[in-house]
């Protein structure tokens, strides 16, 4: 690959990541900061990222792992950070991050689990903007010992913000 055509994609990501967090979250109700999710996120333009649904890892023998390859079976934090911290990889690939998911849609395999995924969404997301979000509880997922699964939507670079709203205000 050409040396000039290198130093436009390094100079795009950079320029990517520099827009991280652009997007405008509407509606911070106490009860919305509570639960830690926004309504509806506003965006205008900018690079859509679809993620697909995201599980921890699982390794040969279809055990939830975490990165270190540590049985996490029924253990709903690690394999809440672990989804988490795998999804951030892959929008990192784009120049992206958690910070630019604008919408997730989360199954959880028991309801009991709902007030703790609130908590880690509160620590995940720092700042009070959160992802426009749907919480369903589902009876199994396709891999045995598993107890979460994410996808979501990001986008990058666009043209909306807190600072610079889009929106009717």
């Amino acid at each position: 690959m050409p040396k000039l055509k290198l130093a436009v994609m390094a100079a795009a990501g950079f320029a990517l990541a520099g827009m991280a967090h652009s997007a405008e979250y509407l509606g911070k109700s106490e009860f919305q900061q509570r639960r830690a999710y926004s309504p509806a996120v506003l965006t205008r333009g900018g690079t859509i990222i679809w993620v697909a649904g995201q599980t921890s890892s699982v390794n040969q023998q279809g055990v939830p792992v975490d990165a270190d390859g540590k049985d996490i079976t029924g253990n709903f934090e690690a394999q809440t950070r672990r989804t988490f911290a795998l999804i951030d990889q892959t929008l990192k690939q784009q120049g992206a991050s958690l910070a630019n998911l604008v919408t997730m849609t989360v199954f959880i395999k028991e309801s009991r689990y709902g007030d703790e995924f609130v908590k880690l969404r509160k620590e995940i997301f720092p700042g009070n903007n959160y992802p426009a979000s749907a919480l369903i509880t589902v009876n199994s997922f396709a891999q045995p010992g598993l107890e979460i699964e994410i996808q979501g939507v990001a986008v990058v670079g666009d043209e909306c913000s807190d600072a610079q709203p889009c929106g009717k205000h």
